[in-house]
C-alpha cells in the first residue's frame, strides 16, 4: 500500500486489507468485532497507519525523539477512550533504533492494559523519509495481544522506499 506522501510503501499481511490516505497510508486486520466499550462502534483486531509528524503532531527533530513522544498518543488512540475503556497500565516491550526504507529510525512499542476488552500492542515508528529526508514519517501500529505480536515485526521490516508516485514537487 503506497504513502506517495511519505514515499513508502506499507506490506499488507495475509487477512489484511489497505487503502492510501489524504495524508498516508493504512493497512488493517479483516477481523472486526464490536468495540467492548461502545458496542455501536467496530473495532479490527489489528492496524497500521503512515503519516507526515508534522501532521499528527508529533515532536521532535529525530526519529527517536519523534518515536517517544508519540507512543502515548498512539496508544490513547489505539486502545484508549470510548471504544476500550481507558488504559489503565502499560508495559514497555521496546524501544530501540531500527533501520525502516534504508533510512535510520526508532521504534518503541508497548503492551496497553485496557479497562474493557482486549489489551493491545501499540508500536510507534519513526523515521526520515526516503523522499524527503528533512520530513520525519510515523507509522502507528495497533494490534490485540490475542494477534501474533511479530505482525508488528512483519509489517515494520516490510516497509520500503516508494517507487514511482510522489508529490510531484522535484520537478
Amino acid at each position: 500500500m503506497t504513502d506517495a506522501l511519505s514515499g513508502i510503501s506499507l506490506p499488507i499481511p495475509d487477512g489484511w486489507v489497505g487503502q492510501e490516505m489524504q495524508a498516508g497510508a493504512q493497512v488493517s486486520s479483516e477481523e472486526e468485532y464490536k468495540c467492548p466499550g461502545d458496542t455501536s462502534k467496530t473495532c479490527s483486531k489489528g492496524g497500521a497507519y503512515s503519516a507526515p509528524a508534522l501532521v499528527l503532531g508529533s515532536r521532535g527533530s529525530t526519529a527517536e525523539e519523534v518515536a517517544k513522544a508519540d507512543i502515548a498518543k498512539n496508544a490513547e488512540e489505539s486502545y484508549g477512550g470510548s471504544s476500550y475503556g481507558k488504559i489503565t497500565s502499560h508495559d514497555v516491550l521496546a524501544s530501540k533504533a531500527v533501520t525502516v526504507a534504508g533510512q535510520k529510525g526508532y521504534l518503541v512499542r508497548w503492551k496497553a492494559v485496557t479497562s474493557k476488552g482486549s489489551d493491545g500492542f501499540v508500536q510507534s515508528l519513526a523515521f526520515p523519509s526516503p523522499a524527503q529526508p528533512e520530513r520525519i514519517v510515523v507509522v502507528r501500529f495497533g494490534v490485540d495481544t490475542d494477534q501474533k505480536q511479530s505482525v508488528l515485526d512483519e509489517i515494520t521490516e516490510g516497509i520500503k522506499a516508494a517507487s514511482g508516485g510522489g508529490t510531484g514537487q522535484d520537478v
